[in-house]
């Protein structure tokens, strides 16, 4: 199996791969930074060094399901996490508001 030089973001880099499907696709709130100050780059970059094929889907829209059906339907799960800053606490502003 081809390793990929990022996790693929697009159905088209999937099949640049090789690959028919991703094993895992992480769903994050972030912009997708391949950075270990990022967990999903992260969980990643150690899902695939151990043999998960492994696609992201940054910032999805929340309000249609076209963006978490991009990369079809992962073999195993979805990992979804919200990000680097709460949903909560990045509504936050120094005036309070």
């Amino acid at each position: 199996m081809k390793q990929p030089e990022f996790p693929p973001m697009s159905r088209a880099e999937i099949g640049r791969l090789g690959w028919d499907e991703c094993d895992v696709i992480i769903v994050t709130g972030d912009a997708y930074i391949d950075h270990p100050s990022f967990g999903s780059a992260v969980i990643a970059r150690v899902l695939i060094d151990a043999g998960f094929r492994t696609g992201i889907i940054a910032q999805p829209d929340w309000k249609t399901t076209r963006d978490f059906e991009k990369l079809g339907c992962p073999r195993l799960f979805f990992g979804i996490t919200a990000g680097n800053v709460d949903s909560l606490v990045n509504h936050y502003s120094p005036l309070g508001q």
